[in-house]
């Protein structure tokens, strides 16, 4: 490279590869499509590269585009962090929080939560963004981040709030259809909900419980609310929180002495994120709600 390139062609090159097009990208941007073009020549030329094939569907990127993409969400996202850094330094809490959380998180227990939050502080901005994977909070793709994994990573401040039991479950309809299984062997002569892509913790469960691997099921998905929907619908016995199933009448825990697990649940966020006065506000209200909704059901075990 002769020079260094404007900050303004990354975002231009971030917003094409999401949008797949000039057009999508420039109403993304707020921009004209000439604009987009310009940019995305000048980042090409600044590169000694082409970054985007032109088709008769749009832009597809190049091998070179595909290896550049991932130091230019960082960007994205690092630019993002800086302005909803920036918003916290004034002692009030206004202005934007980034959470992340897994779907079930995100769509079952958060809601309630985040509106007696936005009650309490009616200046407060959230984004909520929902995924299975473990958002990196030292690169900034959120502020706080709900976590069924103790966090690892150093420079974190972290919070166990408890642990959300899981269990196996069937519709009433299916297990009148199916019958009840006596044993964890009875499932072989069942429809069984689980896995498509296994990851180091699928990998782990399935180990604790070989006889839920991806070959016996009948229905794969890696949606945990799609496996929430299949439970609902009577497809079959799969997995989900017991808060949750407790919540359903229609919903009958299957095997609860031979299947458990607990999924313990831990709040966390960047350290220099506590002295933010918005980001601390929303970090201590997660922990204190989750832990509040964690601690009765756990009562209610030990004392059963």
């Amino acid at each position: 490279m002769s020079h260094e390139p404007s900050w303004d062609l990354y975002r231009t090159f971030n917003a094409v590869l999401a949008e797949g097009s000039l057009s999508g990208a420039a109403r993304a941007l707020g921009l004209t499509q000439p604009s987009v073009a310009r940019h995305v020549d000048a980042l090409e030329a600044a590169v000694g590269a082409p970054l985007f094939l032109r088709t008769a569907r749009g832009l597809s990127p190049t091998d070179a585009a595909l290896e550049l993409r991932p130091f230019a969400e960082l960007m994205a996202s690092t630019s993002a962090a800086f302005m909803r850094t920036a918003e916290g330094r004034t002692g009030e809490v206004d202005g934007t929080v980034r959470i992340a959380a897994s779907e079930v998180v995100g769509i079952v227990h958060l809601p309630a939560i985040l509106t007696r939050l936005r009650r309490r502080y009616p200046r407060l901005t959230i984004e909520l963004s929902l995924s299975n994977a473990v958002d990196d909070l030292l690169k900034r793709q959120a502020d706080i981040a709900i976590r069924m994994v103790r966090p690892e990573q150093q420079a974190l401040l972290a919070r166990r709030v408890g642990v959300f039991p899981v269990g196996l479950h069937a519709h009433r309809d299916y297990l009148a259809r199916r019958g009840m299984p006596e044993s964890m062997d009875d499932l072989g002569h069942h429809d069984i909900i689980g896995y498509d892509v296994e990851t180091p913790a699928i990998r782990a469960f399935a180990q604790r419980h070989p006889g839920l691997d991806r070959a016996s099921f009948a229905l794969r998905v890696d949606s945990n609310i799609a496996h929430l929907a299949a439970i609902r619908a009577g497809f079959g016995i799969g997995v989900c929180q017991t808060i949750v199933a407790e919540a359903e009448p229609d919903l009958v825990r299957v095997l609860p002495d031979a299947f458990h697990e607990d999924m313990e649940t831990w709040v966390a966020m960047h350290e220099d994120l506590g002295a933010n006065t918005r980001c601390r506000a929303v970090f201590d209200a997660l922990v204190a709600e989750l832990t509040a909704l964690v601690r009765p059901k756990a009562q209610d075990r030990s004392s059963a």
